[in-house]
C-alpha cells in the first residue's frame, strides 16, 4: 500500500518555523508572530473538522495554552506543529464534552481546500468540483479517515507525528488517511489509477502537493 508523503511545500518551511519557534522562546515577540502565522492556517483547518464553527474560539484557548507554555517545548518546526496539534485537539475534544456534541467530521477552510493546480489528467477532473463539493466529501469520510487525513494533509504532520497526536499506531494513521485519501479520490472518479497516483490526485483536490 502506497505511503501518504507529507507535503513538500511544509518539510520545506519547517525549517524556517523552527527558527522562528526558538528566537520566541527567546523572548523575540515578532517571531513568535511569525511561528503563528506558519501554523495558525492549518491548525484551523483541523479544528474545523472537530468543531466546525467553534474552531476559531478553540483555537484561541489553544494559542494562549502554547504561548504560556512555549518554554517546554523541546524541537524543531516538524516537532512544534505536532505539540501544537495536540494541545489543539484536547482543547476541542475538552469543547465537545462541554457541548456534549460528537466531533464533525471533515470541514476545513476554504482558504486550506483551494482545488486546482498544475494541469493534468487527475487535475482537469478536480477543477470542475467547487470547494463546497471538496468539503462535502470530506465529510462523508469515517472520523478516524478524515482527521487522519486533516493532520496529514492539511496540518502537514508526517505519519510519527500524526500519530502521537492522536494516541495511535503511526501505521494505523498512515492506513487511516491513505483509505481517506483514496476513498476521496474515487468519488472524484480517479480511482482506477495506481494506488501511488490515487492518493497523489486526492492530495491535488485538497489544493495539495505530495
Amino acid at each position: 500500500m502506497g505511503q501518504v508523503r507529507q507535503p513538500r511545500r511544509v518539510r520545506a518551511r519547517d525549517g524556517e518555523l523552527g527558527t522562528a519557534v526558538a528566537q520566541a522562546q527567546d523572548g523575540d515577540e515578532a517571531a513568535f508572530a511569525v511561528a503563528y502565522r506558519m501554523v495558525q492556517p492549518g491548525l484551523l483547518g483541523y479544528l474545523r473538522g472537530l468543531v466546525g464553527d467553534d474552531a476559531e474560539d478553540v483555537a484561541s484557548d489553544a494559542w494562549l495554552e502554547i504561548a504560556r507554555d512555549l518554554g517546554r517545548f523541546k524541537g524543531d518546526g516538524a516537532g512544534f506543529r505536532g505539540w501544537t496539534s495536540t494541545i489543539a485537539r484536547h482543547r476541542a475534544l475538552d469543547h465537545l464534552r462541554r457541548q456534549r456534541v460528537r466531533p464533525q467530521a471533515g470541514g476545513t477552510d476554504q482558504d486550506v481546500l483551494n482545488l486546482a493546480g498544475p494541469h493534468n489528467t487527475h487535475e482537469q477532473a478536480l477543477e470542475s468540483l467547487s470547494t463546497e463539493r471538496a468539503l462535502e466529501l470530506i465529510r462523508g469520510l469515517p472520523r478516524d479517515q478524515a482527521e487522519a487525513v486533516l493532520l496529514r494533509v492539511v496540518v502537514g504532520l508526517d505519519g510519527p507525528a500524526a500519530a502521537r497526536v492522536l494516541g495511535k499506531r503511526p501505521g494505523a494513521v498512515r492506513t487511516a488517511a491513505h483509505r481517506g485519501l483514496k476513498r476521496l479520490a474515487r468519488q472524484l472518479g480517479i480511482g482506477n489509477e495506481a494506488e501511488e497516483d490515487v492518493t497523489d490526485g486526492a492530495y491535488r483536490a485538497l489544493g495539495k502537493s505530495a
